[in-house]
């Protein structure tokens, strides 16, 4: 953005400014008139009397004459401070705040924070979405929006939080980068992966050379993800797992190398990518690497566009990450992994949510960055099919251990059946005979959908009709309209006769989840079903139960997890469960296959099969062309919004026409004494950088020569981990005593010389973002765990959507809930990090800096570091009554402090509750005393107090059990030492 950009007038906090001093002068009058202040020498405009009150406020006199001079006196006394308010409102309208986080983020001693910050803005806009699709997943299971619905939001964000730290570890946040060795990408012998005492996947040998592209296939569930996390060291450095053996990529230990100082030799493409971006423009998404590492800008800006022409994504760079499709997402995901260069690229089920043409283009760019690269790609995908022509070597997940797949078995698979509407399987004709005998009358009718999502057609026309006990299937690419259909017909708007009651399973169907067991959730589907004087023989966990062939020994394994801790297909098993106990005459289900294995897709097809036997009508919107013919599926092929839609004769793309993508070899290190060079004099790297590429991937003698530094120095050059910041505890503490020094300067005035008294209320707003900043700078030396820094971002986030929501209308706080909380299950420095992270993103968001903006961080730190401090073992409903009285103790003692250092330049002299220097103590605190009770303690810290009662009583148990599920791992108590975690040999 240029400079002109940067300082463009945004009226807006220039408005609200202006309105906040009118208000404060208007206050002014209002307290003189009041407190005995607006009388004086001149007409008497309002005779009113005076009232003096009786002990111990005996020197207090309400009311009294009311003259002309007194009421312009006040408006002058009150202009000062309306002019301070009015320049905070210009300095917000000028300055763009945002933009200062992603600049302080790359380095200086706040870069911590700033990064934080930077995540929450990114946040922000998801977190609109995340409530939309929550509410409407409630919806469609026929509840009302409520409080409850918090807790879904809140998982959603924590997994995105999740992801994020996982991005942000990958890319190299606080580490150490390491050089490596080119020519061994992988060696693995004799290695096994696993969590606690139990060993997830055994990998006896696994060698990869450069230029390879290797595909691992295995059921859900059978270690493939851990497989790929060990190897990029999430497993042993972030998980909480284990590894035994030999785990070496390019050329390091894995145990003792973590992510964070490997990530520019190893590029990573997690699942459902989108969950992970960190930033909130493609091109800032895609140099992020580059930005944690501090290179120059220029460098940046060259190497993002290198590989987004590359890549041919030149068109995303201005995007917003929040608005890409599925496939548009993968592509933006792996040009950000392989923006350094790596020397070996892992990717986990690239295909799961894309149409044939998506799956083309990126399957074609993983083949161009291996054959014509030289990068080593590992990828994990069920759909192994998109890979036969391009891959070089198969490997198998059977029975907990990875093995080469043999050429036979590999071509023994079934192929997938052609797209043909007037086609019908074996297995189709005989499933729709059968239930031939119980059609009935339609169960699903709808004709000439038209849906308009702002100024896109989401549904063209679209006509169907489904007997009971029928099964249908819409197949189409992304952005055919499917997903919309099936919204629609579950929740038709008023122009739409849909004819039937149809309940939908959502492609997002964990949102259907609100309680924190399985067994809670199906009693709750239960009750709703009787409430609604639905009669069923069959109970929602014995449907579950029998979708899964589970005797009562597994299903009692089950009901006591929580719904999020299933694997994909028991999940969707479960929410197809928790809509049939609606009684539905039609089941929707979208993309009911998406991310599961051939056992889970058989769960969904036996679950899907039952329903159907059972009468009801079962509509699914798929790419899944095989799954569709498996249940005996009508097809219904859409496109553009067409339903039906004409077929086309080829409707696969063939692997064998991918589009060619024409990359440099990855291997090249950015820290060749070129590169270095090039940085330092903050200008592009020279033409050079592509034939060294060449050279070393033919040879790989360059990457050898500059092989990595000892592994052992490595962890020394790490930062400082959490604890290791006594330094900063003693600035902390002396931050902390300024601040409530600079609170309390009424009070702390008396200490000071009399003829310095006058300066004491300026040296305490001088001296408030003086300790804020002292106090920042100590908390930032916590925040250098990724997984700390990417929970606080899209918790401050959501800090601010309820205190932008609740706006603190008489005292309605609803952020106090989020504070307390955070505090009492991530600690008290997590506590005071939110706080100050809540204010500083919420003040950005709506210009609301103001000389009160330091005065607010601290207090808000308080009220969360406090709620990390109270007593540890106190659990269950004992410590939700803690957490309400202290949420009601904080209500009232935050109103206090906030009041207080305002309390004289609100009231300003003259009035006969105005701060007097020199006074006596218990006159000051009278007259402050009454002047919070008047303004604030009987009305909003009550609310205040009351609101975070209501909300700690509603939702404080499953937001905890949410919070503490998530915990970061920098935030948990070591581990343990473990006799698994050896020395390689």
């Amino acid at each position: 953005m240029t400079r002109a950009g940067r300082l463009r007038l945004r009226p807006g906090p220039l408005r609200a400014a202006a309105g906040l001093a009118a208000i404060f002068v208007v206050a002014r009058v209002v307290y003189r008139v009041l407190f005995h202040g607006a009388d004086g020498s001149g007409v008497v405009l309002l005779p009113l009397p005076a009232v003096r009150l009786p002990a111990p406020f005996s020197w207090v006199t309400l009311l009294g004459p009311v003259t002309i001079d007194g009421l312009w006196g006040a408006v002058l006394s009150a202009l000062p401070i309306a002019a301070v308010i009015l320049l905070f409102g210009l300095l917000n309208a000028l300055f763009d705040i945002s933009r200062a986080f992603g600049l302080l983020a790359r380095r200086g001693p706040l870069r911590g924070i700033a990064r934080a910050l930077a995540v929450a803005w990114s946040t922000l806009p998801g977190l609109g979405q995340a409530v939309r699709t929550v509410h409407t997943a409630q919806r469609l299971r026929g509840e009302k929006a409520g409080p409850r619905m918090l807790v879904p939001v809140l998982e959603r964000t924590l997994e995105r939080a999740a992801a994020v730290a996982n991005g942000l570890e990958l890319r190299g946040f606080g580490g150490a980068p390491v050089d490596g060795e080119c020519l061994t990408p992988v060696t693995v012998r004799d290695a096994a992966f696993g969590f606690g005492d139990a060993p997830v996947l055994s990998v006896p040998q696994l060698s990869l050379g450069t230029g390879v592209l290797a595909v691992a296939t295995g059921p859900t569930g059978s270690g493939k993800s851990t497989m790929l996390r060990g190897l990029a060291g999430l497993v042993d450095h972030v998980d909480g797992g284990w590894s035994t053996g030999v785990v070496e990529v390019a050329g390091h230990a894995r145990r003792r190398t973590p992510p964070r100082d490997s990530s520019r030799l190893v590029g990573v493409v997690l699942q459902n990518p989108r969950e992970g971006f960190c930033s909130e423009l493609v091109r800032d998404e895609i140099g992020l690497s580059l930005q944690l590492r501090g290179v120059a800008s220029t460098i940046v800006t060259a190497r993002v566009d290198e590989v987004a022409e590359r890549l041919g994504i030149a068109h995303l760079r201005d995007r917003a990450v929040h608005a890409l499709s599925a496939g548009e997402a993968t592509m933006v995901a792996i040009a950000a992994a392989v923006v350094e260069r790596p020397i070996l690229l892992l990717v986990d089920e690239p295909l799961a949510d894309l149409d044939a043409d998506a799956r083309a283009r990126v399957v074609a760019a993983l083949e161009s960055l291996a054959h014509e690269g030289g990068v080593c790609v590992l990828v994990a995908e069920h759909r192994a099919a998109a890979f036969e022509d391009v891959a070089d070597e198969w490997w198998t997940i059977e029975a907990g251990a990875l093995s080469e797949q043999s050429e036979t078995k590999r071509l023994s698979r079934p192929a997938l059946p052609p797209l043909d509407s007037h086609r019908v399987s074996a297995p189709s004709l005989r499933s729709l005979a059968q239930r031939t005998e119980v059609a009935s009358p339609s169960a699903l009718a709808a004709s000439h959908v038209r849906i308009a999502l702002d100024d896109t057609i989401a549904v063209a026309d679209a006509t169907l009709s489904l007997a009971r006990g029928e099964i249908a299937a819409v197949i189409g690419p992304n952005g055919a309209g499917k997903s919309s259909l099936l919204m629609a017909l579950a929740l038709p708007p008023r122009d739409l006769v849909v004819t039937g009651r149809p309940v939908l399973v959502p492609d997002a169907s964990d949102d259907l989840f609100t309680r924190d067991t399985v067994a809670a959730e199906c009693a709750r589907a239960d009750r709703r079903a009787r409430r609604a004087g639905i009669s069923s023989q069959t109970a929602t966990a014995e449907r579950f139960a029998a979708f899964l062939d589970l005797d009562t020994g597994g299903l009692r394994g089950r009901m006591t997890r929580h719904p999020l801790d299933l694997s994909l297909g028991e999940r969707r098993c479960l929410a197809i469960a928790l809509q049939l106990a609606r009684a539905p005459e039609a089941l929707l289900i979208d993309e009911p296959t998406r991310g599961l294995d051939v056992r889970a897709r058989d769960q969904v097809r036996e679950a899907l099969s039952g329903a159907a036997d059972a009468g009801t009508a079962v509509l699914v919107a798929t790419h899944d062309v095989d799954f569709a013919h498996s249940i005996g599926a009508r097809i219904l092929p859409m496109s553009d919004g067409v339903v039906p839609a004409a077929v086309t004769d080829e409707p696969h793309r063939s692997v064998d026409h991918l589009p060619h993508i024409d990359l440099p070899s990855p291997v090249e290190r950015a820290t060749d004494s070129t590169s270095v060079r090039a940085q330092s004099a903050d200008v592009p790297e020279d033409s050079r950088v592509s034939s060294r590429f060449a050279r070393s991937t033919n040879g790989g003698e360059e990457a050898a020569s500059r092989s990595a530094r000892s592994t052992n120095g490595s962890e020394g050059a790490s930062p400082r981990s959490t604890n290791g910041w006594h330094g900063g505890r003693l600035a902390l503490l002396a931050a902390n005593l300024v601040a409530l020094a600079a609170f309390t300067w009424p009070f702390v005035a008396v200490a000071v010389p009399s003829q310095a008294t006058a300066a004491v209320p300026w040296v305490a707003l001088a001296l408030a973002p003086v300790a804020v900043i002292v106090a920042i700078a100590a908390l930032d030396q916590t925040v250098r765990s990724a997984h700390t820094l990417a929970y606080l971002g899209v918790l401050a986030a959501i800090g601010t959507a309820l205190r932008i929501a609740s706006t603190g209308v008489g005292g309605v706080e609803a952020v106090f809930i989020l504070l307390v909380l955070a505090g009492r299950a991530f600690g008290a420095r997590f506590g005071m990090l939110l706080g100050v992270a809540t204010i500083l993103l919420s003040s950005t968001v709506f210009g609301g800096f103001g000389p009160w903006t330091p005065f607010q961080m601290f207090a808000c730190a308080w009220v969360g570091g406090g709620a990390g401090l109270l007593p540890r073992r106190v659990r269950g409903w004992g410590e939700i009554i803690m957490l309400c009285a202290y949420g009601a103790i904080a209500s009232y003692l935050f109103g206090l402090l906030l009041n207080l250092w305002f309390w004289p330049f609100a009231i300003g002299s003259g009035t006969t509750i105005s701060y007097a220097p020199g006074a006596p103590l218990v006159e000051n605190l009278g007259s402050f005393l009454l002047y919070s009770l008047v303004t604030s303690t009987a009305g909003w810290d009550t609310l205040r107090a009351i609101t975070t009662i209501a909300g700690v009583v509603l939702i404080g148990r499953p937001v905890l059990a949410a919070l503490r599920r998530a915990k970061p791992v920098a935030l948990r108590a070591p581990a343990p030492p473990s006799t698994r975690d050896v020395s390689d040999s």
